[in-house]
């Protein structure tokens, strides 16, 4: 583990906010998305988002690019911005891409983690552990999606981050699209502990081998679970 003299190494992990009103509109939008308050497959209400930000049309529609460019959102010619649908083949690409990343983080993180950043991670753990203690679905997803975006940060590799922030956040979007079944809940659990086991120790392969297996469970069980979704009467796509 990193113990470094490094004032930079010392700092704790912080979570940068958006800077300006346009990272601003594009956070608003993208949570939008992913809580699915923008339905998919229907047109995004310019109008009424204009009126909720207090914005302009100009700065919603260049957030709307963005999202575009990001695969939440498609411009059509004449027809507004629509909603893109959940696509589970493209959700179980982003799942075979992320399980290489978080082998990689795994082998990283024993040399690049410092103290502060595995006191933040051992604090994270314990909340998540409270939220599956408590039946609290909806705040352990959003805690575990901060968790995992801890992990990779920790890495201290910007590409890295960048990366994988945006295939974490199409998981995302993935996960409050179903009802996460309190059974796999306990288990992700359970593989938490063994990979901070793992990372107290410093076992660089063993740590990669349990992040990467932890997510092929989580896909496995999202997959199924989105294919069960999206097979109802009326369910969108």
């Amino acid at each position: 583990m990193q113990d470094l003299e490094d004032d930079r190494l010392n700092e704790a992990p912080t979570r940068p906010g958006p800077t300006n009103l346009h990272d601003q509109v594009i956070a608003e939008l993208r949570d939008l998305v992913t809580r699915g308050e923008l339905v998919e497959g229907k047109r995004v209400p310019e109008a009424a988002l204009c009126q909720r930000l207090a914005i302009s049309r100009t700065p919603l529609r260049e957030a709307l690019k963005v999202l575009a460019a990001e695969g939440f959102i498609a411009l059509r010619p004449n027809r507004g911005a629509v909603v893109v649908p959940i696509d589970r083949a493209a959700v179980a690409a982003v799942f075979e891409v992320k399980g290489g990343l978080e082998r990689l983080i795994g082998l990283l993180l024993p040399e690049r983690i410092g103290r502060p950043q595995l006191a933040h991670l051992e604090q994270l753990h314990e909340q998540l552990r409270s939220h599956y203690q408590d039946g609290g679905v909806a705040a352990y997803t959003r805690l575990n999606h901060e968790f995992h975006a801890a992990l990779a940060a920790a890495t201290r590799n910007d590409a890295l981050v960048q990366v994988y922030s945006g295939l974490q956040q199409k998981i995302l979007r993935a996960r409050f699209a179903i009802n996460e079944q309190p059974a796999r809940i306990g288990q992700s659990m359970a593989e938490h502990d063994g990979i901070m086991v793992m990372l107290r120790a410093g076992a660089a392969q063993d740590l990669a081998h349990r992040l990467e297996e932890h997510n092929r469970l989580t896909g496995e069980a999202i997959l199924r679970q989105l294919g069960e979704t999206l097979a109802e009467p009326g369910a969108a796509g």
